[in-house]
C-alpha cells in the first residue's frame, strides 16, 4: 500500500463511514443526525471528510434531500461490507441475553404472516424475551425489500421469487393451498370436484386490489374459469365472509387450518394443481452476525417446526 493510500486511511473513522451509509439510506442529513446521535454541523463536517478522502462531492443537495453520486452508489458495498465486518469482529465475544433484551424489532409481514406466524413468534418472544417489542410492518415483496435495505424494518417474512444478493434468507416452511367453506358448499369434503369448484363463486384474498390470483392461472392452462364475486385485502375477513356468503376462498394451508373451524367452515384439497412457495425469513446481509437477528430466525425455527 502506498504512503497516499495510507495517509487516506487514516482520515477516516468508524463515524465517518456510518454517516456515509446513514446518508445513503436516508438521504437527509437531519434523520442521520438524529439516528447516530449527532449535530446536523457534525453531519457536515464528516461529510466534507468524506469529500476530501474519497475527491467526491458523494452527495449533491437537491429539493428532496441528499442525492448520491455515482461514486457514493459504487462505494456502498464495499463500505457496507467494512462496517459488516468491523461489527462481526465487535460481536463475536458479545453474548446475547434473551431475557435482558430491549428494544423493538421492526418485522415487515403480509396478512397470512400476520396470522400464522406473529402470535407463535409474539408468545415465544414475550416468553423468552420479555423486555423485547415487536411491531409489524403491513409490507410484502417490493416494499419489504425496500424497508430492509432502508433500515425501517430489521426482518421480513413471507416469499420472494426473486430476493436481491443484499438480503438473507432462512426457509422457514413451504406452504400449498386449502379451499375452505361451508359445509353446504363443500359436501364431499376433504374433496371437491373441478365441476363444483368452477361452478361455485369465489372470494379472492389479493391485497393489491386484483380480482385474479394464482388458482385463476392454473385454471386458464387447462381452459377453465371461475367466478369470483368478492375481492378482500386479508384472508380472515375473507374467511367471514365466505361464512356469510356460501362462497369458497383458495387460501393457505396454514391459515386455513389455524382459522377455517372457528369460523365454521371445512376444508377441502384444490381440484388443481396451484403451485406451492415458500416461506421464509428474509433481513440484511448487514445483520449476517448480528446476534438478536440469529436469536429470532432460530426461534423461528423452533417456533415452526412440525
Amino acid at each position: 500500500m502506498s504512503d497516499l493510500s495510507q495517509t487516506e486511511l487514516r482520515k477516516l473513522d468508524l463515524t465517518l463511514l456510518l454517516v456515509f451509509l446513514g446518508l445513503l439510506r436516508n438521504r437527509k442529513a437531519a434523520t442521520v443526525a438524529a439516528e447516530l446521535g449527532l449535530t446536523q454541523s457534525a453531519i457536515s463536517q464528516a461529510l466534507k471528510r468524506l469529500r476530501d478522502v474519497f475527491r467526491d462531492e458523494l452527495f449533491l443537495r437537491r429539493p428532496h434531500g441528499m442525492e448520491p453520486t455515482a461514486a457514493a452508489l459504487a462505494l456502498e458495498v464495499p463500505v457496507s461490507q467494512a462496517v459488516a465486518a468491523l461489527r462481526s469482529a465487535l460481536t463475536v465475544i458479545r453474548s446475547f441475553d434473551p431475557a435482558t433484551a430491549d428494544g423493538i424489532v421492526r418485522i415487515a409481514a403480509l396478512d397470512s404472516e400476520q396470522a400464522v406466524i406473529m402470535p407463535r413468534l409474539a408468545a415465544r418472544v414475550r416468553e423468552l424475551a420479555p423486555r423485547l417489542k415487536l411491531s409489524v410492518l403491513p409490507l410484502g415483496r417490493r416494499d419489504a425489500i425496500e424497508a430492509l435495505v432502508d433500515g425501517r424494518a430489521e426482518m421480513a417474512l413471507g416469499f420472494l421469487w426473486d430476493a436481491p444478493e443484499v438480503l438473507s434468507r432462512r426457509r422457514l416452511y413451504e406452504e400449498r393451498f386449502l379451499v375452505a367453506g361451508l359445509k353446504a358448499a363443500l359436501p364431499e369434503a376433504p374433496q371437491i370436484s373441478l365441476d363444483a369448484y368452477c361452478a361455485a363463486e369465489h372470494v379472492l384474498v389479493a391485497p393489491g386490489g386484483d380480482l385474479t390470483g394464482i388458482a385463476d392461472r392454473s385454471l386458464e392452462a387447462i381452459g377453465r374459469s371461475r367466478r369470483i364475486v368478492l375481492g378482500l385485502p386479508s384472508f380472515l375477513p375473507a374467511l367471514a365472509a365466505v361464512a356469510q356468503s356460501g362462497a369458497l376462498v383458495t387460501l393457505p394451508r396454514r391459515v386455513a387450518e389455524d382459522f377455517a373451524e372457528g369460523f365454521g367452515l371445512v376444508t377441502a384439497e384444490p381440484p388443481i394443481d396451484i403451485r406451492r412457495f415458500a416461506v421464509s425469513a428474509f433481513w440484511h446481509r448487514r445483520n449476517d452476525s448480528d446476534p438478536l437477528t440469529q436469536w429470532l430466525v432460530q426461534e423461528l425455527m423452533t417456533t415452526l417446526a412440525p
